[in-house]
C-alpha cells in the first residue's frame, strides 16, 4: 500500500521556528510511513534522521513539500532496515566461541585507534557536501541512486563525490 501524499500542502520554509512546526506536524505521519517499512520502534529514529539531514541542508532549500519528506523518510527507513538486516547476519553468522576467543594484542589495538583518527580527521576536513554523501553512503548504506534523490544531486555526482572522500581515505593509509 504506498502512502498517502497531501499534495495540497503549501510548501514549508525552513526557518528555524516553522522548521520545528514542520517537524511536529509531520513527526506522527512520517512515524507512521516508516513503521510500516520497519516497524515502530525504529520509525521516531528515521523521523529523526531524516529531520537532522534536512536541517543540515536547510539553507540549500527554499521549501520542503510533504511528499518530499515522504520520499526521504522512506528512504531512510529502507537503510535502516537494511543496516538491521546486516547486523542480524553478521551477528547469526558467528558463534559464541568466536565471541569469546576474539581477544587482540593491545598494539594492534592502539594502532587501529591511532588510523580510526586519522581517518575520523580525513573524513571531517571534507567538504561538506562530500562528507554528507560518503556518511549517507557508507555509514547508512544508502545507494548512490537514493542520495542523488535526497540530496538533490546528479547520480555522477554522486559518484565523483564518493571517489573524493575514498582518495582521502587511502591518503590516510
Amino acid at each position: 500500500m504506498s502512502p498517502v501524499i497531501h499534495s495540497d500542502r503549501p510548501p514549508v520554509t525552513t526557518k528555524e521556528s516553522e522548521f520545528e512546526a514542520l517537524y511536529a506536524s509531520e513527526r506522527f505521519r512520517l512515524e507512521k510511513l516508516a513503521g510500516r517499512r520497519i516497524g515502530r520502534s525504529n520509525a521516531a529514529d528515521v523521523v529523526q534522521d531524516v529531520f537532522a539531514v534536512l536541517w543540515a541542508r536547510a539553507k540549500e532549500h527554499a521549501s520542503l513539500t510533504p511528499a518530499y519528506l515522504s520520499r526521504a523518510t522512506q528512504f531512510t527507513a529502507i537503510t535502516h532496515f537494511r543496516a538491521e538486516q546486516r547486523r542480524q547476519k553478521l551477528a547469526k553468522g558467528l558463534t559464541e566461541e568466536q565471541y569469546t576467543q576474539a581477544v587482540i594484542p593491545p598494539d594492534q589495538i592502539v594502532g587501529a585507534r591511532q588510523e580510526l583518527r586519522h581517518l575520523q580527521t580525513a573524513i571531517s576536513n571534507l567538504p561538506e557536501r562530500t562528507r554528507q554523501v560518503f556518511m549517507l553512503n557508507r555509514l547508512h548504506a544508502c545507494t548512490y541512486d537514493e542520495i542523488a534523490v535526497a540530496l538533490d544531486i546528479s547520480y555522477s555526482t554522486v559518484e565523483r563525490e564518493i571517489a573524493k572522500a575514498l582518495l582521502a581515505c587511502r591518503q590516510v593509509r
